[in-house]
């Protein structure tokens, strides 16, 4: 039975990813250097630490010169968050939340950014009150693609893995929900549809598509499979 929806948070719930893209592209302009979209998507769902790629060594290497990362960071940063400022909920974000909740589903968001991002967003468009748990890339060892993120959520929730369902955009959080046992519904962004999907339970275009009614049907016929290979 569901008892829990875990959302990832950037790109799933408002579109943080291609902001964060686009002050990166900004910072290689001013230095006159190429950053290409396929340079940055390893790096998508995943915490800086477990990608091979670092954008900073990248660009000392292709400008050849040095750079105070502390100042390139705060910049960056700065502009990041000009960017994302008036980013609005994406759609059917608040629609399925409202859904859950009259059905008193618990809900939590499992994040690779840690906890004062997720919070502090989810605040500023009045939806954090809604979530019975967060679960963020700094509380634990491993960022996605490593399912401790969503581990964390189904303890914080008390719920099995079979009693929960992930919604996420990336290739690395689709991995990590799959590695914790849980149905996992992709919902590719604008950043993300590049990647090959093929391991996810479900994928849609949008969370418009999916309702609570969708979700317990997909439930339901994943527990008479169950019950039948038994």
């Amino acid at each position: 039975m569901l008892k829990a929806i875990i959302f990832d948070f950037d790109g799933l719930v408002i579109d943080t990813e291609m902001p964060d893209f686009t002050s990166w592209q900004e910072i290689y302009q001013e230095h006159n250097i190429t950053f290409a979209l396929t340079d940055w998507l390893p790096l998508v769902g995943t915490g800086p630490s477990t990608s091979p790629f670092n954008p900073y060594d990248y660009l000392e290497e292709k400008s050849g010169k040095s750079f105070d990362r502390e100042i390139l960071r705060m910049q960056r940063m700065k502009r990041h968050h000009e960017l994302i400022a008036n980013q609005p909920v994406l759609p059917g974000v608040e629609a399925l939340i409202r859904q859950a909740k009259e059905k008193s589903l618990l809900l939590a968001v499992a994040s690779s950014s840690s906890r004062a991002w997720v919070t502090g967003h989810l605040k500023e468009r009045n939806l954090l009150h809604y979530f019975d748990a967060i679960a963020c890339g700094d509380e634990v060892k491993h960022a996605k693609p490593q399912p401790d993120v969503y581990q964390s959520a189904l303890t914080q929730l008390g719920v099995q893995p079979h009693e929960a369902i992930a919604l996420e955009d990336s290739l690395n959080g689709m991995r990590a929900a799959r590695a914790a046992g849980i149905f996992c519904v992709v919902i590719p962004n604008e950043l993300t549809r590049h990647f090959d999907f093929a391991g996810a339970s479900l994928q849609l275009n949008s969370l418009t598509e999916l309702s609570l009614e969708h979700i317990h049907t997909l439930i339901a016929n994943i527990e008479t499979k169950a019950s039948e290979s038994h």
